[in-house]
C-alpha cells in the first residue's frame, strides 16, 4: 500500500523533501524502515516493523551461535572450551581417591616411557609396556589407610559402609584417631627406587599348590603375602614356610608371629573398633560372628587396607563385576603397589578345573566360588592379562 505523502509543510518534523528521500531509499534498500531513513521518530509504524524483523534475525543468530557452542563442548566433552569452565572445575569433577586418584587415564611422558623403575629384569611400574595397563595404574593411591589420607571422599565412603551396613553407625574419623593412638597410622612403603629390587609373591589358597613344589620358590622372596587361614605348617614343601603380610577379616583373624605385619581389611566401622578393642581392651567379642577377643600380633606391624583403594579396584580393574572384589585380587593389588617384581601362586582351579583350597581333602569342595560375591571368571582374565602385559608371574601349579 503506497505511503500517504504529508498534507504540508512541518507537519511531523518532515516535510515533502524528505518524504521523497525516504520513498527512494525504501525502493533501494527495502530492509530499511521509511521513518528511519527520513529520520522519522522511532514510534512511526514502519519502524516498528522493521525493527521486529531485525530482532527475530539477530535472535536467530545469537540462538545458533549457542547451539554451535553446546555441540562443541558435548563433542569434546567440554576440553574444548576452557574459558567457560570456572577455576577448579575440573578437580570439582573427579573422583578423587586417597590420595590422588583423578580417575582419568594417565599420560605417560615420551621421555619416561622406557624408564626402568626397579633394579629387578621385569618391574611393575615400568611404563610402556601395556596401555591397557598404564590407562589403568595409579602409582599414586595408598593401599594402606594411614593418617594423612584419613578422610575419605564422599563416594568412596558411601560406597564401602554399604558393604556390610550396620544398624549403629559409628563416627569415622574419631574411630579412626583412637585406632592410630594403637597402631603406627603410617605407610612402611616407599616410592619406586631404580636400585631396588623388591621381589613379592602372592600366595593364594587354591589347590594347585598341593605337589607343586614351589614351597623353596615362595620362600624366596622378600614379600610373602598370604590371606585368610592359610596354613604352613605341614605345607612348607608346596606352599612355603614364610609369611611378611597376612592380610585377614576379623572374622578369619589368627594370632601371628611377631615377624609378620597383620594387614586388616575392614567391610564396616565396627571392624575398626575390633581391631583397636582386640589390641587394648578386649570388648568387642561379636561383628556378624564370634570374633577373637584378643589377638596376639606385633602393634607397631599392623596395618589398614584403604577403602579407597578397594573401590579403586573395584572400579579400575575388575569394573564391578562381582559386589566387591575377592580377597585374592586385593592382595593381588597391593603387591603390585608396593612391589617392584609380583609373582602369583595359588590362583584359580587346579589341573582337573576343581576349586578348593589346599588344605582340604576334598578335592571337590569349592563352594567359596559358588557364593555369587565375587565374579572368579572375570577375575581369572585380568589375571591373565596382567600377565601377558608383563607385569606378574603365574605360577600355575598342579
Amino acid at each position: 500500500m503506497p505511503s500517504v505523502p504529508p498534507q504540508r509543510e512541518g507537519r511531523l518534523g518532515w516535510g515533502w523533501a524528505a518524504w521523497a528521500r525516504a520513498q527512494r531509499m525504501a525502493e533501494l534498500r527495502p530492509w530499511v524502515p521509511v521513518g528511519v531513513a527520513a529520520g522519522a521518530p522511532a514510534g512511526e509504524r514502519g519502524g516498528k516493523r522493521c525493527s521486529l524483523r531485525f530482532c527475530v534475525v539477530l535472535g536467530s543468530l545469537a540462538l545458533l551461535f549457542i547451539t554451535s557452542l553446546f555441540f562443541s563442548f558435548s563433542l569434546r566433552g567440554g576440553a574444548g572450551l576452557p574459558y567457560l569452565e570456572p577455576p577448579g572445575w575440573e578437580e570439582s569433577h573427579r573422583v578423587k581417591l586417597v590420595p590422588s586418584y583423578a580417575g582419568s587415564h594417565r599420560v605417560i611422558p615420551a621421555e619416561s616411557a622406557q624408564q626402568k623403575t626397579c633394579a629387578c629384569s621385569r618391574c611393575v611400574g615400568d611404563p610402556g609396556v601395556s596401555d591397557w595397563f598404564d590407562e589403568n595404574y595409579d602409582p599414586d593411591i595408598s593401599p594402606v589407610w594411614i593418617r594423612d589420607n584419613i578422610q575419605l571422599p564422599s563416594d568412596v565412603y558411601y560406597w564401602w559402609v554399604m558393604l556390610q551396613p550396620q544398624f549403629k553407625p559409628h563416627n569415622i574419623q574419631q574411630v579412626l584417631q583412637r585406632l592410630f593412638q594403637v597402631i603406627p597410622g603410617r605407610s612402611p612403603y616407599g616410592s619406586w627406587d631404580p636400585a631396588r629390587c623388591l621381589r613379592c609373591a602372592v600366595v593364594g589358597n587354591s589347590g594347585n599348590l598341593r605337589g607343586a613344589g614351589y614351597g623353596p620358590v615362595i620362600d624366596g622372596h622378600d614379600f610373602i603375602m598370604r590371606m585368610n587361614l592359610a596354613p604352613t605348617v605341614g605345607y612348607e614343601e608346596d606352599a612355603g614356610s614364610r609369611t611378611t603380610h597376612h592380610f585377614m577379616y576379623p572374622e578369619s583373624a589368627k594370632n601371628l608371629a611377631a615377624n609378620v605385619s597383620f594387614v586388616l581389611v575392614p567391610f564396616k566401622t565396627l571392624d575398626l573398633l575390633w581391631i583397636t578393642s582386640a589390641l587394648s581392651t578386649g570388648q568387642i567379642r561379636f561383628t556378624y560372628a564370634p570374633v577373637k577377643q584378643f589377638l596376639r600380633v606385633d602393634k607397631d606391624k599392623v596395618q589398614i587396607f584403604n577403602p579407597a583403594f578397594f573401590k579403586y579396584i573395584h572400579d579400575r580393574w575388575t569394573r564391578h563385576h562381582g559386589r566387591y572384589p575377592s580377597t585374592g585380587m586385593l592382595v593381588l593389588f597391593f603387591a603390585l603397589h608396593v612391589c617392584d617384581e609380583v609373582n602369583v601362586f595359588g590362583f584359580g582351579a587346579d589341573s582337573r578345573g576343581n576349586w578348593h583350597h589346599y588344605w582340604e581333602q576334598n578335592r571337590y569342595s569349592g563352594e567359596f566360588r559358588k557364593t555369587g560375591v565375587h565374579d572368579a571368571d572375570y577375575e581369572a582374565q585380568i589375571i591373565d592379562k596382567l600377565a601377558k602385559a608383563g607385569k606378574i608371574s603365574v605360577f600355575p601349579g598342579k
